[in-house]
């Protein structure tokens, strides 16, 4: 067991990581990361709904009938992103109202669909739980490291406070859509050209 959650977790963070290798849920990328706060919370949301996903539909995969378990999958999907958005507009009116309708998108992130038919339909809870908490944070990791650089570039400010000083000219762009495919394109080539590279030079 102790091998099989090991192999889950390093594929799930590294080797098969869903943004960087499989390039899957970029939206959010663009969507999001534009303020550190915000990505946090979401990364937050979608760990919670991608794991409690998996699990649900492992206990149930053995009497959800074929023709209909795409439907299954998205309202219990939809059942835990509404969970979601019930408690972030009672404890967290602000960030819900600057999120907007990108909570409710998570329904449709291809991460948690796709874990939820390749994993969790033929594997038992506690590993679909595992897995569905590893994809998030390999999903989730590489969106903070972007939302991190593109605040402060952007704005100058980390969590809202400011980090840099009066001599840092805040570059506009970082914190529009582009800036969000450059520095997503960024993480890929430093990750897949230059880290990958030298683990198998190394190997």
């Amino acid at each position: 067991m102790a091998g099989k959650v090991k192999k889950i977790t390093v594929a799930n963070l590294i080797k098969d990581n869903p943004v960087f290798v499989q390039i899957l849920g970029i939206c959010s990328t663009l969507a999001v990361t534009n303020v550190f706060t915000n990505t946090l919370v979401m990364t937050i949301g979608l760990v919670f709904v991608t794991a409690l996903s998996n699990v649900t539909i492992s206990l149930m995969r053995k009497w959800i009938p074929s023709r209909i378990r795409m439907m299954v999958t998205t309202l219990i999907i939809a059942a835990y992103v509404i969970l979601v958005d019930i408690i972030l507009k009672a404890y967290m009116p602000d960030v819900s109202r600057e999120l907007g309708p990108y909570v409710g998108l998570i329904i449709t992130n291809c991460i948690i669909m796709g874990r939820a038919e390749a994993f969790a339909m033929s594997n038992k809870p506690f590993l679909s739980f595992v897995d569905g908490i590893t994809s998030g944070l390999g999903y989730s990791y590489v969106l903070l490291i972007i939302a991190f650089f593109r605040e402060l570039m952007g704005s100058g400010t980390i969590l809202g406070h400011a980090v840099l000083g009066d001599w840092w000219v805040n570059w506009s762009i970082m914190v529009m859509a582009p800036g969000a495919f450059f520095m997503l394109a960024i993480f890929i080539w430093i990750v897949k050209g230059v880290v990958f590279k030298e683990a198998e030079v190394q190997s």
